[in-house]
């Protein structure tokens, strides 16, 4: 077992992190320890590498453990977790707009990445029009019936998996008929078309777009949240997200939900980190003092 410590600039808050992940059963921590196991691909590779937090907000630093811990797989640590992206000027941004309370109170949090870019975009089609319980539950099931685990942590199935099953094998998982299409033919276009999706990280927001809502199933909220959760673009704000709508009801007392032009009009003053005036108005609403 390799060991490995990492430190970097603060403000950076692991334990909001740890809390925003928990409720996800495909999610392998702990709150009082600090720590995370988490699966990592690296070259078509599985590894797995824990992740102890051991610093503070402003000093953060952290253990990481796992049988291979190469440069690789340390960069794409960093990349998942956002170690490479300082935050001091993102909070000095948004101290001088409406969001200073909320950026104050959960000051430090990251907008941690999808730990697989396939699973991202499968995720964007299980999430689609349901609860979020219940997209944990359905994505639990697909993973744990397709994928693979290593060293007791689960992976997401390989698209040419996922491209030989049948719609009824996730209608047993209680996957409506389209939802199972579209995850069926996303996977199709990989292996079949040559979507390549480590290529779309060199791609423009609008490439992306164009690319993507070609493939039947995927829209411009499922677009949106691949590039906040997939590729961790900077300035995403998806206005139908209903989360994001609450938020802001909460932190201008509304009566009703905004508008989709009153959204605009609220966040002209957010760019150019939209994605995290995002993130952190989902944490002003999360349950447990969370959002």
């Amino acid at each position: 077992m390799r060991q490995e410590t990492i430190k970097i600039d603060g403000p950076y808050n692991f334990d909001s992190v740890l809390e925003r992940h928990a409720p996800d059963p495909l999610r392998y921590l702990d709150l009082e320890k600090r720590s995370i196991r988490v699966p990592v691909v690296v070259n078509n590779e599985p590894f797995v590498v824990d992740i102890t937090a051991i610093g503070t907000v402003e000093e953060p630093a952290f253990i990481l453990k796992g049988h291979t811990l190469n440069e690789p797989i340390i960069q794409r640590l960093s990349e998942i977790f956002q170690w490479n992206v300082p935050l001091q000027p993102i909070n000095e941004h948004y101290s001088k707009t409406d969001l200073k309370p909320i950026f104050e109170k959960f000051r430090g949090t990251p907008l941690v990445l999808d730990f697989d870019l396939y699973g991202s975009l499968v995720k964007c089609i299980i999430h689609q029009q349901i609860n979020m319980t219940f997209a944990y539950t359905l994505n639990d099931r697909f993973v744990k019936t397709f994928g693979y685990d290593v060293d007791g942590v689960w992976f997401y199935p390989k698209p040419e998996t996922v491209a030989d099953i049948t719609v009824e094998q996730l209608r047993h998982l209680q996957f409506s008929g389209r939802k199972a299409e579209y995850i069926i033919g996303i996977s199709r276009e990989i292996v079949e078309n040559g979507l390549d999706l480590d290529v779309l990280k060199i791609k423009s927001d609008e490439e992306i777009f164009e690319k993507l809502t070609k493939i039947r199933g995927i829209g411009k909220w499922s677009v949106e949240n691949f590039l906040l959760f997939g590729l961790g673009r900077p300035n995403l704000f998806p206005l139908a997200d209903i989360g994001i709508q609450n938020g802001i009801k909460k932190l201008y007392q509304l009566e009703r939900k905004p508008t989709y032009e009153e959204m605009a009009q609220y966040n002209q003053d957010w760019e150019p980190y939209l994605s995290y005036a995002s993130l952190y108005l989902w944490r002003s609403i999360e349950p447990s003092g969370v959002k």
